[in-house]
């Protein structure tokens, strides 16, 4: 795991420790992590999209090879 990513990814699986779905419905990080549940709160929805984009960007080449735009 790249480590730019890494405090998202502890602050999801942080997030999704303390919610309905992983305490009471007892399901694993995965499926919570998965869904759109009311049983998973909105800021763990919110930290799931950043942190795929997070790893979207690190596999992203089109920055890369194209360059800094507004330069």
């Amino acid at each position: 795991m790249a480590k730019s990513c890494k405090g998202l990814a502890m602050e999801l699986v942080k997030c999704l420790s303390e919610s309905h779905c992983i305490k009471v419905e007892k399901k694993s990080y995965k499926e919570c992590a998965g869904q759109k549940s009311p049983s998973v709160p909105e800021k763990c929805v919110g930290l799931r999209e950043t942190y795929y984009m997070c790893k979207h960007n690190q596999v992203d080449m089109t920055a890369r090879i194209r360059g800094n735009k507004g330069y």
